[in-house]
């Protein structure tokens, strides 16, 4: 009896196709425990923030601002954390990395008027205007306010994709996790970073793609009025 070719040929394709789904599985799993892994010796509790290493100055990426612009809950915290870190003396400036790329919403600047509520000067709170993910925020930090060291405040999830973007682009980056409370999206938040951590891993060593904006300098040892006036 004479094979039939199609079915072959379908077998085939039906095990290329098994092998290709067995070996993106294999890859995710495995970039997520090398990001992972990379980060942890960099990762400390908020207790150690009298021991941090000094650093340029403490990143606090972005989160959710609500319309009467008060922080939810997860960029509160990492308000909190931060100031508590820079009031250690560990930190000279705050950079406050956000959305504030539509009318109407604002992360950055909501950022700054609670830090200011809680005794922080505006003179060491610097804005990024355009830190519209993780992977911007690090890069425009070592680009455009040209941070050599950092201290990056953030939720668990999220920290060891900050830390290790931040140290794959040569920024001198250790982390802290701000997690004082549960959250009620932590199912999705981990199984979106978990998606988010092979993206990025793709973006610092494959791709290394330039964020949306960039422009002039300006140093985190400089004026930092000169990020104030986008409001």
């Amino acid at each position: 009896m004479k094979k039939d070719p199609k079915k072959k040929t379908v077998l085939i394709v039906s095990i290329m196709l098994a092998a290709f789904v067995f070996a993106a599985a294999c890859s995710f799993f495995v970039i997520n425990a090398a990001v992972i892994d990379e980060a942890a010796r960099y990762v400390y509790s908020i207790e150690d923030a009298g021991s941090l290493p000094e650093s340029d100055c403490v990143i606090v990426p972005g989160a959710m601002v609500y319309g009467d612009e008060s922080l939810s809950a997860v960029l509160a915290d990492r308000v909190d954390y931060a100031i508590r870190i820079y009031k250690a003396g560990r930190a000279k400036k705050l950079l406050f990395s956000g959305d504030h790329g539509r009318a109407g919403y604002d992360e950055v600047n909501a950022m700054m008027a609670y830090a200011v509520s809680k005794g922080v000067p505006e003179a060491d709170i610097f804005l990024d205007h355009a830190g519209f993910s993780t992977y911007e925020t690090m890069y425009r930090a070592r680009d455009v306010f040209l941070v050599k060291s950092a201290i990056i405040v953030t939720q668990k999830f999220h920290i060891s994709r900050a830390v290790y973007i931040a140290r794959a682009l040569g920024i001198d980056a250790c982390g802290v996790n701000s997690n004082p409370r549960i959250y009620g999206n932590e199912a999705s938040d981990n199984l979106r970073e978990s998606l988010a951590r092979v993206k990025d891993f793709l973006c610092v060593n494959v791709f290394r793609p330039e964020p949306k904006y960039l422009g002039d300098a300006i140093p985190i040892f400089g004026d930092s009025g000169l990020t104030h006036d986008k409001g």
